[in-house]
């Protein structure tokens, strides 16, 4: 099985390492446009193979697209951070422009691949690369539930003093610091509500973290984060590759599920080889439709600045 990835800058580096070392991908390969800079980091990906025990071919490649050819499953990192001074409508301009031309390349080389999209705003991006492409909607995944839930899990570890491993939680909603929601009322430890152990007040903090979890780390760290964002796309991949089923939230196009059409948004997917193989529609309480309402209404506000891309 063939992974690409492209943007070999943290984040698709931390996910090409993590492919590799789980050996989930017989070879990667790792795109760029900054001369040598994928080779550099295949290159020292690869030099890890006879400490930690994997063959994973590794590719590094300087905006050669012809390299990814035949690839099952390619991720899209592409795109700038916001600046100081640029407006979100510039920001969605310039990042929108980058995935749409990355996703027509890719395509043109591996025209049944699966395609991930992480590059940010990542539900708008989601959107866009199903609209500018005209895949089937099964083939775009937008992988923002998956890094959201994966830390949810983690702060109710926190909180718990309990395994991350024996939680079980999900986030649903837009890939934002306002439009996420994180669905504490079925969040369990080892079976049992999560709501036994811990008060409504610190639930209620464990959500609020989990909304600004990637804020906390750009504060902490003075840019976006990468060891969880670069593993959750690995796990992604790794459900695709191998036919899992897993239930994750992914960013996928809804047809009138939860209430909502002809939109990108977080929602529980079953994962396999086919891309999302499912869309489940969990039963939210009133609440809970209310704050998905609302995080669709901010996402279609932010969907509407691609109509130039597009066009």
């Amino acid at each position: 099985m063939k992974v690409t990835i492209v943007g070999a800058g943290n984040v698709g580096a931390t996910c090409a390492d993590a492919i590799a070392y789980r050996r989930i991908a017989s070879e990667i390969v790792l795109l760029d446009i900054r001369e040598g800079f994928a080779e550099g980091k295949a290159l020292d990906i690869m030099q890890t193979q006879t400490t930690l025990g994997f063959n994973t071919k590794m590719v590094g490649s300087t905006n050669d697209y012809s390299k990814t050819a035949g690839s099952d499953v390619v991720v899209i990192t592409s795109g700038i951070p916001r600046k100081p001074g640029m407006t979100r409508e510039e920001l969605i301009g310039i990042n929108a422009s980058i995935v749409k031309t990355v996703a027509e390349n890719l395509l043109v080389h591996s025209p049944n691949a699966i395609v991930v999209v992480v590059s940010n705003p990542m539900d708008t991006m989601t959107y866009l690369t199903l609209k500018a492409t005209g895949l089937p909607k099964n083939r775009i995944i937008g992988m923002g539930g998956t890094l959201d839930s994966s830390r949810f899990k983690t702060y109710l570890s926190l909180a718990l003093d309990k395994p991350a491993n024996d939680i079980q939680g999900m986030v649903v909603g837009g890939h934002g610091d306002t439009t996420m929601i994180p669905l504490t009322r079925l969040a369990s430890y080892n079976g049992v509500p999560v709501s036994q152990f811990l008060s409504e007040e610190e639930l209620a903090k464990v959500a609020a973290d989990t909304m600004v979890g990637g804020a906390t780390l750009t504060a902490l760290l003075g840019t976006s984060a990468w060891y969880a964002p670069g593993a959750s796309v690995a796990f992604l991949v790794d459900a695709i590759l191998n036919d899992q089923k897993k239930m994750i939230p992914c960013s996928v196009m809804l047809d009138g599920e939860y209430g909502q059409s002809d939109i990108c948004i977080g929602v529980p997917c079953i994962i396999g080889r086919n891309g999302v193989e499912k869309i489940v529609d969990i039963n939210l309480n009133e609440e809970e439709k209310a704050k998905f309402a609302k995080s669709a209404e901010a996402v279609r506000a932010m969907n509407a600045d691609l109509k130039s891309v597009l066009a």
